[in-house]
Order: structure tokens, then sequence, then C-alpha cells
């Protein structure tokens, strides 16, 4: 089967994609397989100065998921080109994601990144709800992701801006839609939903920040809902995320839509997971007897209400 998958400015050899913030810079996980077997690599995520992210405890392990609250701790934009870009593997897409906290920042951005030749892709995190200022404040008022949307676009030299979406908001179509409309080439989502955990014998919550974004299988049927959803709100691709963590769940995200995914968690669980994936959806997808992803995207039966 061939696994190629073509999206807009970018073509993957396999849906399979790292996501951002759980994947380091890539360089932390080459012991654990061959980078270049994937289909992309999205590096943490990137700020125009270095970040400290938020003060420890900051990850705390729930039920079938995960809560964290790193606060987009990062080497700034500048060290990550000098010092971590050069030793990924040229035959590997690189996606950066980026996080500014505000419309100029994150153009100032983008048109660092853009001019990056080994950057094939932006994505914009407006979705992050760990950080006080930017982040998912942007993911959740359509006017804001706009204007934030409109900024990269512009900025980013005609490569492809994919908009990371927040699961916290009413409507993730009406995200996506004002994303779409306002020049975003793909979507991503879902980021990680708001949650809580507590310590009775502290009386106090297990992460500083008290809150955190919770990821991991726990939240996959929301997250194949809103990708359902989105990918038949919109005409743009959609790469789909949220606990994936096996075969079956890469070609789910498919079937409603989704024309690649984004592995977070898993990597967490089993460092290799993300290298192992290539191989098991190939085998799964011929076991099934799909010849190619296009025969089986987005063919869900649908039910009437």
């Amino acid at each position: 089967m061939d696994t190629t998958v073509h999206l807009p400015g970018l073509t993957l050899k396999n849906p399979i994609i790292p996501a951002s913030g759980t994947f380091g810079y890539g360089l932390e996980f080459a012991r654990y397989g061959d980078l270049r077997r994937l289909g992309a690599i999205c590096v943490k995520g990137l700020s125009l100065k270095p970040r400290e992210g938020n003060p420890m405890p900051r990850i705390a392990e729930t039920p079938c998921g995960m809560l964290n609250s790193i606060g987009l701790q990062n080497v700034g934009v500048e060290v990550f080109l000098q010092q971590k870009l050069p030793f990924l593997p040229p035959e590997v897409p690189i996606i950066a994601n980026l996080y500014a906290q505000s419309p100029e920042e994150f153009a100032e951005l983008a048109g660092v990144l853009g001019a990056e030749e080994r950057i094939a892709a932006l994505e914009v995190n407006v979705s992050c709800p760990n950080v006080r200022r930017g982040g998912v404040q942007f993911g959740q008022d359509p006017e804001a992701l706009q204007t934030v949307t409109r900024a990269v676009v512009a900025a980013a030299q005609g490569k492809p801006v994919i908009v990371k979406l927040s699961p916290n908001v009413t409507d993730i179509t009406a995200m996506a839609r004002a994303a779409e409309a306002a020049g975003a080439t793909m979507l991503s989502l879902i980021n990680t939903l708001t949650g809580m955990a507590v310590d009775i014998r502290t009386r106090a919550p297990r992460l500083a920040t008290g809150t955190g974004g919770l990821s991991g299988p726990a939240i996959k049927p929301v997250a194949l809902r809103m990708v359902h959803a989105v990918c038949r709100a919109v005409d743009i691709p959609v790469i789909g995320m949220g606990g994936i963590v096996s075969a079956e769940d890469v070609l789910e995200f498919i079937l409603v839509g989704a024309s690649a995914v984004q592995v977070g968690t898993a990597s967490f669980m089993r460092p290799d997971r993300v290298f192992t994936l290539v191989d098991e959806v190939q085998a799964l997808a011929e076991t099934l007897g799909i010849g190619a992803w296009e025969e089986f995207r987005g063919c869900l039966k649908e039910v009437s209400r």
C-alpha cells in the first residue's frame, strides 16, 4: 500500500506525525527509532524568546490520561534554528509550532520561521490552556483567531499554515470556519481539554497552576467527534489528534475525515510508539483491503437522527 499523504504544500510518506509538545525537538527521540521514517515532525512550541515554563509540579497522571501545565517551555526560535534544526534529518518535513502573545509577535515569529528553508509548514498554537497570555485566548474568539491567522499567513512567505484548534469552546466548527476564512491552509485538532486533579492528603491541586491540559486515551472520543464535525464544516485538510495510541486509533481518525494524525501522549507511555505505529498502520490498512488513503478517508457511514 502506498501510504503517502498529499497535503497542500506538504507531502508525507505516511500519516504519522509526533505532536508538538510531546516529542521535544525530535532529537531526544532519535535513540528510539529512525526519525526519517516519520511522516513529519512537529517540534516543541517555539516563541521569539526562550520561556522557562510554569512552576513544578506541572505533570499529573490521571485515569486513562495525563494532565500537563508545562507552559510552553522552550529554547526560543534562534537557539532552535542554530542548535536543533540542523541536526534533524532533511528527508522529513519539519513543522514548526509557534506561540506568541500578540498578533504582531505571531507575525514576527512566522517571518523568521517562514524564511527558513528547512521548515516545511507552520502550526499556529492558539489553543494552549496553560499560559496566562496568548494561547487559548486567541483560540476561543473567532475575531481574534482570524486576526492571528491572517498575520501568520501574511508573514509565512508561502509556507502552509496549520491552525491548531482548542476543544475548550462551545462550537469548534465555528472556530474552524473562522480560521479557514482567514486563510489557514490546514487545521489540526484537538489540543488538550482543561482539567484538574487534586490530592486529598495535601488538600491542594496536584499541578502548581491548579488546572492543566488533559490528554491521552481519555479524550479520544471527544477528539473523534470534533474531527468528524470539523471535517464536514470546512474544505481544507484536517490533521486529527487526541488520545491516539494504536493503529486502530489512527484509522478511526482517518475514517472520520482526517488526512493525517498527530500522536502525543503515547510517546510518554512508550518513546518508540510513533515509530512502531508506522508499520502497524500500514499492516492494518492492508489487512482491511485499503489500497489508498483516499479510498478510506471520510468514508464513515453516517447515521440518521
